[in-house]
């Protein structure tokens, strides 16, 4: 009977203590998650700090840059800059193809390229789909380039040649190094052209830091680039030119012209400052070796 008693208060005793065991793991285990869910929480408070900390202090760097200034106090434009992509063959994103002289093999391909067109579209009218089609089939006779015209704006400044900025309070010129190409941004002026030029009619204002410039009077003889892209000679373009860098320039332009397109868009790219010690334009007079492709055909024939 004594035994019995015994085994019973041992499997008592022992019962007592497995059940002390289990409340101890419960509570270990309980210590353990809220430690680890707490550590967890903090990791992720620290990791949430950690970006906002660099997103402010990118921000910061970004609102930081100051543009070194003219006499009057202007961000300083000055100098000779290029554009860096592949917009003169096409505005809009472009595979690599044939170019279409085939006896220059890959000397005159197509390059591929990144458009520079906001949304990658351009919002032609449907007539002026077929036509943008059309000149793209007949590029090699019709692109103005080819003829040496003067390239417009804002092809001017993202051909493939770089252009010199030369800036004062009053008037700032833009003198481009194919065909000689130039033009004249007067400044807060009421002035208005006197005829429709390749080049347009240049009128500026600063809005902050950002030259901003408004052209119209435009003729209907330039292209945006070789793949069609055109206009009429109702193009307004309005353009944005801010120093981001002590080297580059953002450049942004905004499209209308109702006689072609359904709504305004725009095309948005950097401009490079060319950094060589004797960088300079040089002369490209690209009429004279455009001459037989326009006047050949005219020449008199010679009489046997």
């Amino acid at each position: 009977m004594r035994r019995q008693r015994e085994r019973a208060y041992t499997r008592r005793k022992q019962g007592n203590r497995f059940q002390r065991d289990i409340q101890m793991q419960k509570r270990r285990r309980g210590a353990i998650f809220r430690i680890t869910r707490a550590s967890a929480k903090a990791t992720a408070k620290a990791a949430i700090i950690a970006l906002c900390i660099s997103a402010v202090a990118t921000a910061g760097q970004a609102q930081a840059y100051k543009a070194a200034r003219t006499a009057d106090g202007k961000p300083d434009l000055n100098g000779i800059w290029e554009a860096l992509n592949t917009a003169n063959w096409d505005i809009q994103d472009h595979a690599a193809k044939m170019g279409p002289v085939v006896a220059l093999g890959a000397a005159f391909s197509i390059p591929a390229g990144r458009g520079v067109v906001e949304g990658n579209e351009v919002p032609y009218l449907p007539e002026a789909a077929a036509k943008k089609k059309e000149n793209a089939e007949k590029w090699l006779t019709s692109d103005p380039e080819i003829k040496c015209y003067l390239p417009g704006v804002p092809r001017a400044n993202y051909m493939p040649y770089p252009f010199q900025i030369f800036q004062s309070p009053q008037y700032i010129l833009m003198a481009y190094e194919f065909a000689g190409a130039n033009r004249t941004i007067y400044m807060n002026s009421k002035q208005k052209s006197p005829n429709d030029t390749w080049m347009g009619w240049s009128v500026g204002h600063w809005e902050g830091d950002t030259l901003v410039v408004d052209v119209t009077s435009f003729n209907d003889q330039t292209w945006f680039d070789r793949a069609g892209n055109f206009h009429s000679d109702a193009l307004h373009v309005v353009e944005r030119y801010t120093r981001v860098s002590p080297d580059a320039l953002d450049y942004e332009a905004t499209i209308e012209d109702p006689k072609v397109f359904s709504r305004p868009w725009k095309m948005r790219m950097p401009l490079y400052r060319r950094l060589e010690k004797d960088a300079q334009l040089l002369e490209y007079t690209c009429v004279e070796f455009a001459e037989e492709l326009l006047y050949g055909p005219l020449r008199k024939q010679s009489s046997k």
